[in-house]
């Protein structure tokens, strides 16, 4: 009898399904303003737990804990948005370079290959000559400062921590930050002279960002749930939350207009001065801009070898002010850093048609908002939580990029080229595709 009564019992517990976890209640916002998702994903307030903690007369209250996740992560939309703006397009000027023979009295070929995609060589266009170009860029970040951004950590204290008790409890959130951008331009250089040109490029940008907040509570000074809970659309109260915030925005970017000057042309190698002005035309507010006017002098330096031909450019970039590195809330604009811009690669013709170009990019970034991994210590003096922390510092870029050039007819030519991270340094994109085509006459 007893045999058979265990075996019953055994048999009821094999049958019944295990109880599974409730998903925590999911807070979700569309944002107008993509700048503004960091500081509206947790709503208006801020992070605030519900508590039904007896103050003076009994009466409930509701808990804000802050963190620097939530204000100083907003820079992200400064990284990205110079990303956007920063991130080479192919050199507005043409791979059909020309120079006039006053021999026969015709303009000629002047070089052998279709030159660089993501840099420049000291090659003009040639006097009236025009190129046209369009390019497509898709970007999906993937890291910031090396800290994959599908995973990062933000811990928050309670307002008045040092006051102890319950306000010891501390939130942790692990955070994930999709964003995905295409970059679309158009540009058109005309040769003014032999040895001038000038190029404009009308960028178009569509941006979607989705931010994830996990939130948890920690009851470092509280044992009791009623004290800090979440509380969910059925009524019901728990300790853990998610918060999302999502947006979208197209429009026109921060249009470029680029002078280059041949200043010394060999029979092999040449160098050339460029001024690149940066338009603040796209909407910083959505992310599409920088909100800030921008000069870079560059230096390009080129040589001819036949199939090979070797280049390097260098160049500073002076950045304006912009709402983006202040206070987006009080509208009170800082300045965005400056950056110094280089560049080392070489062209080589395998094929009459085909163009390979190799590239080292980097970007020197002066005096920025860096972001870093950190352990979080409780009040408590045992419990430690992983934390992100916010410094200022210099950011070194790095990238290589290779890429196609091939005339597929006459004077037109297929662009095709792959950016690919080198280091950890900034917000990345391990690998970024780009595609384009251009026409010269």
């Amino acid at each position: 009898m007893r045999v058979m009564i265990v075996a019953a019992i055994v048999t009821f517990l094999v049958s019944v399904e295990p109880a599974r976890a409730q998903d925590p209640y999911n807070v979700t916002v569309n944002v107008t303003e993509l700048s503004r998702i960091f500081t509206e994903l947790y709503g208006p307030e801020g992070l605030v737990v519900n508590s039904q903690a007896a103050l003076a007369g009994g009466i409930s209250h509701s808990a804000h804990f802050n963190s620097a996740f939530e204000s100083e992560f907003s820079q992200f939309g400064t990284a990205l948005t110079g990303q956007i703006v920063s991130l080479p397009l192919p050199a507005p000027a043409s791979g059909f370079t020309y120079e006039f023979d006053p021999s026969v009295g015709v303009f000629t070929r002047s070089t052998s290959s279709f030159g660089p995609i993501l840099s420049e060589r000291a090659d003009t266009i040639g006097a009236h000559r025009v190129s046209f170009g369009f390019a497509y860029q898709r970007l999906a970040f993937d890291s910031i400062e090396g800290m994959d951004l599908q995973s990062i950590p933000a811990v928050f204290t309670h307002d008045n921590a040092e006051l102890r008790g319950g306000r010891e409890d501390v939130i942790t959130t692990v955070n994930s930050i999709d964003s995905e951008v295409t970059r679309s331009a158009g540009f058109i250089t005309y040769g003014v002279s032999n040895s001038l040109d000038v190029s404009v490029a009308i960028p178009y940008i569509s941006a979607d960002i989705v931010v994830t907040s996990d939130a948890t509570i920690r009851r470092i000074g509280t044992t009791i749930p009623e004290i800090h809970f979440f509380r969910a659309a059925d009524d019901s109260i728990g300790d853990r939350r998610l918060f999302t915030a999502f947006g979208h925005a197209s429009g026109i970017g921060d249009i470029a207009i680029r002078l280059k000057q041949s200043i010394k042309k060999g029979q092999r190698q040449g160098f050339a001065l460029g001024l690149d002005l940066r338009l603040p035309t796209g909407d910083e507010r959505n992310l599409l801009g920088t909100g800030a006017p921008g000069v870079q002098p560059f230096v390009a330096w080129s040589t001819d070898y036949g199939v090979l031909s070797p280049h390097i450019n260098v160049g500073y970039q002076w950045n304006g002010s912009s709402i983006l590195a202040g206070d987006l809330e009080a509208g009170i604009a800082a300045d965005l850093p400056d950056v110094g811009v280089y560049s080392v690669g070489a062209v080589v013709a395998v094929h009459p048609r085909v163009t390979v170009a190799l590239d080292v990019l980097g970007r020197y970034i002066i005096d920025t908002p860096i972001v870093r991994r950190e352990d979080f210590h409780a009040l408590d003096g045992r419990s430690v939580f992983p934390n992100i922390a916010f410094e200022s510092g210099n950011i070194n870029e790095l990238s290589s990029a290779v890429g196609l050039k091939i005339n597929l007819a006459g004077r037109l030519l297929l662009n095709a080229n792959l950016l690919a991270a080198l280091n950890d340094g900034g917000l990345r994109d391990k690998i970024s595709p780009l595609v384009g085509v251009e026409y010269a006459f």
